[in-house]
């Protein structure tokens, strides 16, 4: 779309849900504003360029995007990506010389239609997803090819073809400025500010022009959002789960309880395996890169699903992160002080004597003791036993390959936010610096792909209000002690919900949106598995080390350990791999 003063031409992908206020400001403020030729928040970002200037304008904006904007007086290239990381922006030179091309999307598919684009495999960052099942930071799967880091702005033009990266807002600095200056109310008065933060952010998003509802788990972060949904609709607001026939797996009931007493219009699928196994096939078209979160599977169902009644769903992601609500910032912390405690070289001794003794040996004392895969978690917490900090110690539990360069070959493992490239984050303790590590990576790296690209590929927009970042610069301000309050995590967003839920509806143990991947790689999907780990397959590919990969093949299918992650991420590359041939 080009600017009523004809100087900017925008490509742009995403929704800004505060573009009517905006409007009313430009109308006071604006001298190009003669009439409105649409409703589109494309126009008005463009009639903000014209006003405030493209930086000004995204600050003034509340949404997710990727855009590209052409200025055709300073014949300047601006891209710039939304603050948390929602939506993809990828770029790159390729080519040669007189040849050379500047390429960007949102989709990497996008860009290998182009006849100069290389698609030549990055070993690093292949060596990337092995630790971390997706390919984070600016890396991308293809050399030469790099994302645009959330809350980023590229410019380049025609007199300087080589790329200035700045950054317009930057979660480390928000973490550290809330943390530095904190809320300096009660936590009563923290909990009333918070719900009218997140009443306004959800009011926003539940403007569409097509038909609208939300996920709905039955968890915390959901179940709020949909409260605050209904509270503001005057017709029952559509809710979606799925459920799963296997008890670990099954959150479905809950959830179905949740929607009763909210009076939500509720659909839900329970799903087979046979339904779910279905779809690994897809997955390769889903993820334009490799990615290997294996919830990617019922997210793509419960979007599936969803779309069937509406074309916008609301979610309620990014509440762990901002909140505290997952179990391992607390179970880290708490292992950091106590190994910290111990010399290193008692602490590699203790190392030693637990890897002496097998897993299926310790999972047999665990067996007796009622402790599930007591053998794995014993050997990991040793591999753990040498950390240095903290931090050190986070990224150990939350990698899967250890050591990941081991098994891509000719590969240098990069720095990420993990480790090498770890933000200073001033002021930030223990517990707050892992949610903040995991804001700036997990969240845009993992959950937000997974669930973007799940719902694009069935043509469903999915829309983030614990993003709005109102609200995660509210919630970065709260004190630790109000997030974690006497032990129960998400304090706040609890009390919010209790407003409107019971809370026995809710206080149940957090679990996971997953899949028994491990019983099906020893069952129905074995002999897919096979064929993507066969040993010669691997070798004429080049990408791998075949022996670590098949001993862990080796050992899952013998019942001995559970190597479900680590295998996965192999598979899903494999998989990748061979759809880019087709």
């Amino acid at each position: 779309m080009e600017s009523v003063s004809g100087r900017y031409v925008i490509a742009f992908n995403g929704e800004i849900y505060n573009h009517m206020r905006l409007r009313d400001a430009l109308q006071r403020e604006s001298r190009v504003v003669a009439s409105w030729r649409g409703h589109s928040d494309t126009e008005t970002l463009l009639v903000g360029f014209d006003t405030w200037g493209i930086e000004d304008t995204l600050r003034r904006a509340i949404g997710m995007f990727a855009m590209a904007v052409w200025d055709r007086e300073q014949r300047t290239l601006t891209l710039a990506r939304d603050r948390l990381g929602e939506k993809p922006l990828y770029y790159g030179w390729q080519g040669h010389g007189a040849q050379a091309v500047f390429l960007f999307g949102s989709e990497l598919s996008a860009l290998r239609r182009h006849p100069a684009f290389a698609a030549e495999i990055n070993r690093d960052a292949l060596a990337l997803y092995m630790r971390h099942n997706c390919i984070g930071g600016e890396h991308s799967i293809y050399s030469g090819i790099r994302k645009l880091l959330p809350g980023q702005l590229l410019t380049l033009s025609t007199a300087r073809p080589e790329p200035v990266i700045e950054t317009w807002w930057s979660g480390a600095a928000v973490a550290e400025h809330g943390v530095a200056n904190p809320f300096n109310g009660s936590p009563d008065e923290a909990v009333d500010v918070l719900a009218e933060l997140l009443r306004d952010a959800v009011g926003q998003q539940m403007i569409a022009d097509v038909p609208l509802g939300a996920f709905l788990s039955g968890g915390i972060d959901s179940s709020s959002v949909v409260a605050l949904m209904q509270a503001q609709s005057s017709r029952p607001v559509k809710t979606f789960s799925i459920g799963f026939h296997e008890d670990g797996y099954n959150e479905a009931e809950h959830a179905k309880a949740v929607a009763r007493h909210l009076g939500t219009d509720h659909t839900e699928l329970y799903v087979t395996p046979e339904q779910a196994m279905a779809v690994i096939p897809r997955l390769p078209t889903l993820y334009c890169e490799p990615f290997a979160d294996s919830s990617q599977i019922p997210t793509f169902l419960v979007s599936q699903l969803a779309r069937q009644h509406v074309t916008v769903s609301l979610s309620g992601d990014a509440g762990d992160e901002l909140f505290c609500g997952y179990t391992r910032y607390q179970m880290t912390a708490g292992w950091w002080r106590q190994i910290s405690l111990l010399p290193q070289p008692l602490r590699r001794m203790a190392a030693g004597v637990i890897r002496s003794i097998s897993p299926y040996a310790w999972d047999k004392l665990g067996g007796a003791l009622a402790l599930a895969r007591l053998g794995d978690k014993l050997h990991k917490g040793a591999a753990l036993l040498n950390c240095r900090s903290v931090a050190e110690l986070y990224q150990g539990f939350v990698s899967h390959w250890p050591d990941p360069a081991d098994v891509v070959l000719q590969a240098t493992e990069p720095a990420s936010v993990l480790a090498g490239a770890v933000p200073s984050l001033p002021g930030l303790g223990g517990v707050e610096r892992m949610m903040a590590l995991d804001m700036l990576s997990y969240l845009p790296d993992d959950i937000l792909v997974k669930v973007d690209r799940a719902a694009m590929g069935v043509s469903l927009e999915t829309r983030v209000p614990f993003l709005d970042h109102r609200v995660v610069e509210f919630a970065w301000s709260l004190p630790l002690d109000y997030k974690l309050r006497g032990g129960v995590t998400k304090w706040p967003l609890r009390q919010i919900l209790y407003r409107h839920v019971p809370c026995e509806l809710i206080e149940r143990p957090k679990m996971g949106f997953g899949i028994p991947i491990d019983t099906w790689l020893r069952g129905s999907l074995r002999d897919w598995a096979e064929d993507l780990l066969d040993e010669s397959r691997i070798r004429a590919e080049g990408f791998f080390n075949p022996e670590p990969i098949r001993r862990k093949w080796a050992e899952h299918l013998s019942g001995r350990r559970n190597w479900q992650y680590h295998l996965w991420d192999v598979l899903m590359f494999q998989a990748w791999l061979e759809h880019q041939r087709d």
